[in-house]
């Protein structure tokens, strides 16, 4: 055990601009989650980090007390390697779906834990969990007998992995200090290292449908999280991709997974297709694995045969009716033109409040909920035209949304040009 420390002390220390040693970040993370460090303490602390920073020493030690907090879990025993990947969120993000399955078909088992959604983003939990009996909790000797056998499994994280990060996340959320990079990044990485993969790719999503809305913040996180990877033996690599509009043509839960099953059929939208390639391949590179193109897996079936076997595995039943909404509203172009924008945030926040999200982590969402899109920047319309439409069970709900939607398009006069931003706009390693 840790020497002992003073709370108040760790505050100062951190409050006045000085580095914690490793024996006050030991002690702080231990006590914090015994409950011997009070919420207001720690939430003063929290809001020192954010405020004056932390170097790469710090972070680690912080990252590394976090993961002490819990179990580890150990797939060694598995007889091929592991990679994850982990996405910082966005507005019609399912690119889990697809890669889960896509990278073990080429022979790479991915324990991918995901999460449930909170606000405007999509939680992959939840997504799954519109497909008719699938379920999301598994004992880790479940786990492990699916990577086995399938080679992916996506399920909820483990009441033992990392709890003083669970206690920690919930204190940030209400108390101001979730922007702190240190803080986010520690969170992030504690999870995936506790779960014991060997390599990993992280999904930084940059915009306005994301958590980091400009290139520069981004990078400082993903160059954080990398670091932490490496110092932890986890061969690490992050990909900074474009979430400035929503990705793929739906955002909400079912009408994700029917996108995410076209994708595996070897159709599906441009944008998702080359994302889950992608990364696919660095997955692929960071696990060792070569010779093995993942694009020729999604035309094979190959991938669309372990999504199947992953999901019966789970309980689920691949070929079941997904839900869909008792309602429907279209949103259409208001005159002939081009379209140069769409807000990914303005999309996520209508599809939140169609039912598709929750605002609080209690609250149920609607498995058929959300919103599709018709059109993306570049695609000339003619006035009347479908751009977007909104499914939900409750037609009370259309109002909220589209207030959120009011802007969220921008059809321009013909002869127009979006602004092209790129799907990857950096690669860190």
């Amino acid at each position: 055990m840790s020497e002992t420390h003073d709370a108040v002390d760790v505050i100062r220390t951190k409050r006045d601009g000085h580095e914690l040693s490793d024996s006050q970040i030991d002690w702080v993370i231990d006590a914090y989650t015994r409950g011997s460090v009070a919420e207001e303490q720690m939430s003063a602390l929290a809001m020192a980090i954010l405020l004056n920073g932390m170097n790469r020493s710090e972070i680690s030690r912080w990252t590394h007390a976090m993961i002490a907090s819990g179990e580890r879990m150990d797939f060694s025993s598995l007889s091929r390697p592991t990679a994850d990947k982990h996405s910082t969120g966005g507005v019609g993000d399912k690119i889990t779906l697809p890669l889960a399955p896509l990278v073990a078909a080429c022979g790479v088992a991915v324990p991918q834990l995901s999460g449930r959604g909170l606000g405007h983003t999509g939680g992959t939990l939840d997504k799954l969990e519109s497909i008719p009996g699938w379920r999301a909790g598994l004992s880790n000797d479940e786990m492990l007998a699916q990577l086995e056998d399938v080679g992916a499994v996506i399920c909820a994280a483990g009441e033992g992995l990392a709890p003083a990060d669970r206690k920690l996340y919930a204190l940030r959320d209400v108390t101001g200090t979730v922007e702190a990079i240190p803080l986010i990044a520690s969170s992030i990485m504690s999870k995936k290292i506790a779960e014991g993969t060997g390599a990993l790719v992280l999904d930084v999503k940059v915009g306005s449908g994301a958590f980091m809305k400009d290139a520069e913040s981004a990078r400082e996180l993903a160059r954080t999280m990398v670091d932490l990877g490496t110092d932890a033996g986890v061969r690490t690599v992050a990909l900074l991709t474009n979430m400035s509009t929503p990705l793929g043509r739906t955002a909400g839960n079912a009408l994700e997974v029917r996108e995410s099953v076209e994708v595996l059929a070897g159709a599906g939208p441009e944008d998702v297709v080359e994302l889950t390639v992608l990364l696919a391949r660095e997955m692929l590179a960071a696990a060792g694995v070569d010779g093995v193109d993942p694009a020729d897996k999604l035309r094979d079936g190959s991938a669309m045969d372990v999504w199947r076997r992953m999901i019966v595995a789970q309980g689920g039943d691949p070929d079941a009716k997904l839900p869909t909404a008792r309602e429907t509203h279209d949103v259409v172009a208001a005159a002939d033109g081009v379209v140069v924008a769409m807000d990914a945030y303005d999309v996520g926040v209508a599809a939140w409040r169609l039912g598709a999200g929750r605002a609080r982590k209690e609250d149920p969402v609607q498995a058929g909920a959300g919103v599709e899109i018709h059109v993306k920047p570049g695609d000339e319309v003619r006035a009347g035209q479908r751009l977007l439409t909104l499914h939900t069970d409750e037609p009370e709900r259309f109002d909220r949304a589209f207030a959120a939607l009011d802007g969220a398009v921008t059809v321009a006069p013909k002869g127009s040009r979006p602004e092209i931003v790129p799907l990857v706009i950096d690669r860190i390693a």
